[in-house]
């Protein structure tokens, strides 16, 4: 794999989880814009995998969501995997919600869990 498409799969894959935990934190794009002194389509290309992240903002999306930057650059994954009898306990428990709510609930939990093995 060339330097280059690692590079724009990276962009990809943390636009994708910072559109992931701005939706759960229930933001829009302008209101992370202003938290984040940026031009709101400064925000949008940023999900959209085509414009990087410093240092400096990535800490500070980390501030906003409640999330981790191994999170959000992609070292810890996504999702529990669905093995896992916690995530199954969960899956019976929240049976009653729609699918696409409980796959939000089980990205949060992933989120969740990779803050708390950063805090250890």
């Amino acid at each position: 794999m060339s330097p280059r498409s690692d590079s724009t799969e990276r962009k990809a894959l943390i636009g994708a989880r910072l559109r992931t935990a701005r939706e759960m934190a229930g933001l829009s794009q302008g209101q992370v814009a202003r938290m984040m002194d940026l031009h709101r389509p400064s925000v949008s290309e940023t999900e959209a995998g085509r414009r990087g992240v410093s240092a400096e903002e990535l800490a500070r999306y980390c501030e906003i969501y409640g999330v981790t930057s191994a999170w959000l650059i992609g070292e810890v994954p996504d999702a529990l995997p669905l093995e896992d009898p916690r995530v199954q306990l969960a899956a019976r428990e929240l049976g009653k919600l729609q699918r696409k709510d409980l796959d939000r609930v089980l990205q949060l939990l992933a989120a969740l869990r990779s803050s708390g093995s950063e805090a250890e």
